[in-house]
């Protein structure tokens, strides 16, 4: 991060040894106010509009959740970022935050790194996204040069988002990226092949491999000691796991009321509900069997399989590249779509090329 072009951010908490600590950790970066009220917060808003407001969720007087909805009635700090600061950890107050309007939640006592790279990631989408408004209120005279800008602008956002998700659970690092890679060498081959022929041919490829980069869009309301786990999860972790599809389909959804982008978007929602769907009707979140499962479901299964299984996680080492071919083949007409499984182990070199090259920096 550079020191030039300061961004301004207000921190409100009524601890001051928390504001005392953020501002230590921030003030390098960032011009940073610290206030214990929300009453001193709307005071000093008369005089500073900031870039991001950091704001305690739980404080005297007006709590985090009043403030917010008075943030939101009015024009002239309706489009402030806010992350709440809270010691809760419960799903339940983080989708109430949400729904307010919070962009993130960070959880006290906070990691130093972590709360300077949601910071960094949040004002570079709010930084883009105002690009892309600056971009559409002259799209009248811009629009033969400018369409493929902003369809870049777009993916880039897109990307950031799912991005922030990713980086809750960083030892995924590329995932993302890695899984669309792995996709597109299977729906070529698929294509090759007249593999769900009628089906692929109504797709248009690109815009289904960028709506993939959100198909984990839902592990927002994860909490972070459970995503970081280095063990086995309990029965109840691991259902708090599962709604992550679920919640993935509420946000897509949500986007999509409010969007003409459908293709996209319907894409990206089935598949955020449908990877973690097993042929043999066993997986979650809906027990879908057999080709009653969307074919970007069966797809992603594959590809997020084969990545967990290569790359170092939380709760395991990597695998082999013979060992993953292995296991999925094993799981052949069980977790995975038999069909695909050919396809897989037909392409199974370029997935480890792939791979490599994520590990290496080399083909």
């Amino acid at each position: 991060m550079m020191k030039t072009n300061r961004r301004t951010i207000f921190m409100v908490d009524d601890d001051i040894t928390i504001l005392t600590i953020g501002k230590n950790v921030l003030a390098e970066f960032y011009n940073v106010f610290t206030m214990n009220s929300g009453t001193r917060m709307m005071k000093m808003l008369e005089e500073i509009i900031p870039d991001l407001i950091l704001l305690d969720v739980e404080m005297p007087g007006d709590n985090g959740y009043d403030l917010i909805k008075a943030l939101k009635e009015s024009k002239r700090t309706q489009d402030i970022p806010v992350i709440f600061l809270t010691a809760k950890s419960d799903s339940e107050s983080e989708l109430k935050g949400l729904s307010l309007g919070a962009m993130d939640y960070i959880t006290k006592p906070f990691s130093p790194p972590l709360l300077l790279k949601r910071l960094e990631v949040h004002l570079l989408v709010e930084y883009q996204k105002r690009e892309l408004i600056d971009y559409n209120n002259n799209l009248q005279q811009l629009v033969d040069i400018k369409t493929e800008a902003v369809k870049q602008l777009q993916n880039a956002v897109i990307k950031t988002m799912a991005e922030l998700v990713e980086f809750r659970d960083d030892i995924t690092g590329e995932h993302i990226d890695r899984t669309q890679s792995y996709l597109r060498v299977l729906i070529n081959k698929m294509m090759e092949h007249g593999v769900y022929k009628e089906e692929i041919s109504g797709w248009d490829v690109e815009l289904v491999l960028q709506s993939a980069q959100l198909h984990d869009v839902g592990k927002i309301v994860v909490k972070d000691n459970i995503l970081k786990k280095p063990g086995r999860l309990t029965f109840d972790e691991f259902e708090e796991v599962k709604e992550h599809t679920l919640f993935g389909e509420k946000v897509i959804d949500k986007i999509k009321n409010s969007s003409t982008e459908q293709a996209f978007l319907e894409h990206a929602k089935i598949f955020a509900i449908a990877h973690h769907e097993k042929w043999n009707g066993t997986g979650y979140p809906m027990g879908l069997r057999g080709q009653d499962i969307p074919l970007q479901g069966r797809l992603m299964a594959i590809a997020d399989v084969y990545d967990a299984l290569v790359f170092e996680r939380p709760y395991k080492n990597a695998f082999s590249h013979e060992e993953a071919v292995r296991i999925i083949t094993e799981e052949k007409g069980q977790h995975f779509d038999p069909a695909l499984v050919d396809i897989f182990i037909s392409v199974s070199d370029e997935f480890d090329k792939i791979a490599t090259f994520y590990k290496t920096g080399q083909e």
